[in-house]
C-alpha cells in the first residue's frame, strides 16, 4: 500500500474502485431474488464492531470487505420481501448517482452553476410528474424538514413578521388528521406554535380527515380569537395509506384564507398513476406539498422535496444578508429560500433516474405495487386465518391480522406472530396498533417485489399462524 499524501488511496485507488464495483454488483444480483433467511452478524464481526478507534489503518480492500460484511448482515430495505414500515429500495441508477454526487461533493448553498440548474429542473419535473404547479422549493433530508419548511412559510403568511418578532400575543393553531404523521407535531413544536395548538381533526370511516369537523374547529377557534395558520392534509397516512379529501379541504382553506399543505411523503407518487390520480383531486390547489422520493420513487435516501406554488413564500422567511454570502444583483442564493445551508446534490439521483428510466417506467412500477397490495388484500380476505380492514387499500399498505379461534388475546397472538415472521427471515413485516388492536402492516414500495413475493408472504403468514396455534394447544 503506497499513499503519497495522507487520506488518499494512492496506488490503491483504481483497485479499490474496481473492488467496490464488484461488491455493489454482487449486492444488486442478490437483491434480484428474495433470501430464504436473513444473514446475521458473526461473532467475529461483532467483536470487530466493538474495537476501539484504530491509530493506523488497514488496506482499502480489507476495509471494503469489512463494510460489505456489515451491510450484508444488516436489515436492507432493498430486498423484495422487506415489507416493513415504508422503505426505500435503492434504485440502481440512484446508487450510482450518489457515488457521483459524493465524489464531486457539490454544495448547493449558493449557486453551483450546472448543478443548480439540474436541481431546479428536477424539482420542476417532479411537480409535473405529480400534477402540482411548483413555483419553487428544495430537496431536503426528509419529510420532517420538508414539512417544517412548509409550515414556517405558512406561519409567516398568517403572522407577518413572525420570523423577526416572534408570535407575540397571537395564538396560532394548525389542523391535521388524527392519523397525521408525527413530523407535523414535531414541526409545530420547533416553530414555537406548541403541540397544544395542534388540532387533531376527527376522521371518517375510511380514516380520512373530516371536512365537516375541520370547518367546525376553524370556526370555533376563530371565534375564540385564535389564528389558524395551516391545514396539513395527508396524501397517504403512515398507518393505513388513507388519503384525505384534498378538494373539500381546499375549499375550506380558500374560504378562510388558510395555508393548505399536503404531506405526501409516502403516498404522493400514486397521484402520477391513472389508477389513483382521482384520489388526489385538488392537489394543484395546495399552497405546498412534500414528498419523499426515497420512499415510493425508489431512489436511495436521502431525497425528500418540498414544493410551493409561490417561491416568494419561502424567500419571505429564509432570505437574509450576510457579508460572507454575496448576492449577484437580484439573483437569490439557495439559502435565501431553503432551511439548510450546506446541501448535497440530492436531486442528482432523481434527475438521473428520470433521465434513464423516464416517467412512464416509474408510473408502471408504482402501479405494480398498487396491484400487489390489492392481491394481498384479496388473499387475506378469502382466508379463514386472517382479517382485513373493511375498506380496500387506497394505496399500498395492507393491514391484516390473525383471527384464530380459541385465542383469548388476539393482540398478544398477533404481536407474537410478527416476532415469528421476523425471526423466520423469509419475509420482514412490522406491526401497527390501530384503534387499540395489533395488526400486521405490509407495505409495498419496492420495484423489485413481484406477485410471487406476495403469494410467498401470504403463505408464510398462514404457515406461522398454524405453527403458533399448534404450540398453544
Amino acid at each position: 500500500m503506497s499513499r503519497s499524501n495522507p487520506l488518499t488511496l494512492g496506488t490503491d485507488r483504481e483497485a479499490a474502485l474496481h473492488h467496490t464495483a464488484q461488491i455493489v454488483l454482487r449486492a444488486w444480483k442478490d437483491f434480484d431474488q428474495a433470501r430464504e433467511e436473513e444473514h446475521v452478524p458473526s461473532a467475529s464481526l461483532i467483536a470487530r464492531l466493538q474495537e476501539p478507534l484504530p491509530a493506523t489503518g488497514i488496506s482499502a480492500m480489507s476495509g471494503l470487505d469489512l463494510a460489505a460484511e456489515v451491510l450484508d448482515t444488516s436489515l436492507a430495505q432493498s430486498r423484495p420481501r422487506y415489507l416493513a414500515y415504508i422503505g426505500s429500495s435503492g434504485l440502481e441508477i440512484g446508487a450510482l448517482a450518489d457515488l457521483l454526487a459524493h465524489s464531486y461533493d457539490v454544495n448547493l448553498a449558493l449557486d453551483a452553476r450546472a448543478a443548480s440548474l439540474m436541481d431546479h429542473q428536477t424539482l420542476k419535473w417532479l411537480g409535473e410528474f405529480l400534477g402540482f404547479p411548483s413555483g419553487g422549493g428544495a430537496f431536503t433530508s426528509g419529510g420532517t424538514i420538508s414539512n417544517i419548511t412548509a409550515l414556517v412559510a405558512a406561519r409567516e403568511r398568517a403572522i407577518p413578521g413572525s420570523r423577526f418578532n416572534g408570535l407575540g400575543s397571537t395564538t396560532p393553531v394548525v389542523y391535521c388528521s388524527a392519523d397525521a404523521h408525527y413530523s407535523v407535531r414535531r414541526g409545530i413544536e420547533l416553530l414555537g406554535i406548541g403541540s397544544r395548538n395542534l388540532r387533531g381533526v376527527p376522521i371518517d370511516n375510511e380514516r380520512r380527515l373530516s371536512p365537516t369537523a375541520l370547518r367546525d374547529m376553524i370556526t370555533s377557534d376563530m371565534a375564540s380569537g385564535l389564528t389558524p395558520i395551516a391545514v396539513v392534509a395527508t396524501g397517504g397516512t403512515t398507518l393505513i395509506g388513507a388519503v384525505d379529501p384534498i378538494d373539500a379541504i381546499a375549499d375550506i382553506c380558500e374560504e378562510f384564507g388558510i395555508w393548505l399543505h399536503i404531506d405526501g411523503a409516502y403516498g404522493l407518487p400514486a397521484a402520477a398513476t391513472t389508477e389513483r390520480v382521482s384520489v388526489f383531486s385538488g392537489l394543484a390547489r395546495a399552497d405546498s406539498i412534500s414528498i419523499d422520493a426515497h420512499k415510493w420513487m425508489y431512489v436511495p435516501k436521502a431525497c425528500s422535496a418540498v414544493m410551493v406554488r409561490d417561491r416568494n413564500s419561502l424567500v419571505s422567511v429564509f432570505s437574509h444578508e450576510e457579508a460572507y454570502i454575496p448576492h449577484d444583483g437580484a439573483v437569490l442564493n439557495a439559502v435565501d429560500y431553503t432551511l439548510e445551508y450546506s446541501r448535497p446534490l440530492r436531486a442528482l439521483k432523481l434527475w438521473l433516474a428520470f433521465m434513464v428510466h423516464g416517467a412512464d417506467e416509474f408510473r408502471a412500477a408504482i402501479s405494480q405495487n398498487l396491484q400487489q397490495a390489492q392481491l394481498l388484500y384479496d388473499l387475506a380476505d378469502a382466508s379463514s386465518h386472517l382479517e382485513v380492514m373493511p375498506i380496500r387499500p387506497s394505496l399500498s399498505i395492507v393491514p391484516l391480522r390473525a383471527v384464530p379461534s380459541d385465542v383469548p388475546d388476539l393482540n398478544a397472538f398477533n404481536a407474537a406472530l410478527c416476532d415469528a415472521i421476523q425471526a423466520d427471515g423469509r419475509v420482514y413485516l412490522s406491526q401497527a396498533v390501530i384503534d387499540g388492536e395489533v395488526w400486521l402492516r405490509p407495505c409495498f414500495t419496492n420495484f423489485r417485489t413481484t406477485q410471487d413475493d406476495v403469494h410467498v408472504t401470504f403463505a408464510v403468514i398462514v404457515e406461522l399462524i398454524e405453527k403458533l396455534q399448534s404450540t398453544k394447544e
